[in-house]
């Protein structure tokens, strides 16, 4: 039976690393997965397949492809949708000030956030699961968002790390059941 899965890839679309998004579906095609579509042009693939996804096959054919080293993160839809139902970020007003994100790891986190603490006006760390975790970004005089995240991200040296926007996790879920 097919399910569906997510692959966030990282780094896309930034600087010289541009992929056009076709080329990016028929590279999940080449892979005999079904029904790929992108979400957004930051690396969300959508796709089907009746075998679990290995995230290190994705990776080396990414970099066959276009040249360069991608991260690969896979998540299913089922999954997806069970941290949407959790509703994680329900503590926060809806603000213009204030961004929701998720960083998904391809191995567990560990201790790895265990020294973390939220920092007042900038971030806080809302939940942390084996293998993902959740921040609320406030808005800094600059105009910035969570300028303390950055630094969460030298904790994961040895692992394949992305964000996302919340929204955009929703916007996923939307294209994945529509």
């Amino acid at each position: 039976m097919q399910q569906k899965y997510v692959a966030f890839l990282r780094g896309i679309n930034l600087g010289k690393r541009n992929i056009k998004m076709d080329e990016l579906r028929q590279v999940f095609a080449e892979l005999g997965f079904n029904d790929a579509q992108t979400v957004i042009a930051s690396g969300n693939v959508i796709f089907s397949t009746a075998d679990k996804p290995d995230a290190k096959e994705l990776q080396a054919a990414l970099k066959q492809k276009f040249g360069f080293e991608i991260g690969v993160v896979i998540r299913s839809i089922e999954h997806l949708q069970s941290l949407i139902d959790l509703q994680i970020f329900a503590k926060y007003p809806d603000s213009k000030d204030i961004k929701f994100y998720v960083t998904f790891s391809s191995q567990n986190i560990g201790s790895s956030l265990k020294s973390v603490r939220s920092i007042a006006g900038d971030f806080d760390l809302v939940k942390t699961d084996d293998q993902e975790f959740f921040c609320a970004a406030f808005r800094q005089e600059s105009g910035r968002f969570g300028a303390g995240m950055d630094g969460l991200e030298k904790l994961f040296k040895h692992q394949v790390i992305t964000t996302r926007n919340w929204n955009t996790i929703k916007k996923i879920i939307a294209k994945a059941n529509g």
